[in-house]
């Protein structure tokens, strides 16, 4: 279902411009979730998220990368989720533009490193040649996890809104911590629209 949004582009100004498109899918063990996508025809800008049906609790998962089985588990991260590797010092926290989006672990691994490979580049124009061998050894973890290598090394979902899941059968879930939850981010906040 697409729809105008009556408000202006939160990064362009532009009036008239956005639009908001809404899928409803079932995600197999994951039940029914509704992608909504938010996006601006003048600027470009766009953010999705997933919400599920049913209410959901704050909560983590976290999965053991211990193979190459776990490479295909699936993952759904919304826009409110802090995905981690501990072991590796490795985070991405929800800022104002974070999207939702639904991969597997070897999907997140990439983008984790393409983030690595960014932060090598500037550490190499600035010429930091220790933190560039930190990033080359983090990398290179990283890409032996994509291999399947068992490196007990833990892929963790922390979501203060409880939308995000991995589908395992040896993925763990719990519920955050007050702790934790008083420390995570939660992301962009909603749109509000007023119904026109």
């Amino acid at each position: 279902m697409e729809s105008d949004i009556e408000m202006p582009c939160p990064i362009c100004s532009a009036t008239g411009e956005l639009k908001m498109i809404s899928h409803v899918d079932e995600i197999p063990y994951f039940g029914e979730h509704t992608q909504v996508t938010i996006l601006c025809g003048s600027c470009g800008w766009r953010q999705t998220d997933f919400i599920p049906a049913e209410g959901r609790k704050p909560g983590a998962c976290s999965i053991l990368l211990d193979g190459e089985d776990v490479l295909s588990a699936r993952i759904v991260r919304s826009s409110s989720c802090t995905v981690r590797i501990p072991e590796l010092d490795l985070e991405v926290k929800p800022g104002t533009g974070s999207s939702g989006y639904v991969s597997n672990v070897e999907g997140v691994l990439n983008r984790f490193i393409e983030v690595v490979d960014m932060v090598a580049r500037d550490l190499a124009a600035d010429d930091l040649h220790e933190d560039l061998q930190r990033c080359m050894q983090v990398k290179s973890a990283l890409q032996e996890l994509k291999e399947g290598s068992s490196r007990n090394v833990t892929l963790e979902l922390l979501d203060p809104r409880g939308h995000s899941q991995i589908l395992h059968a040896d993925a763990v879930n719990r519920e955050l911590s007050e702790s934790e939850l008083a420390e995570l981010p939660l992301g962009p906040d909603p749109p509000v629209l007023d119904g026109h």
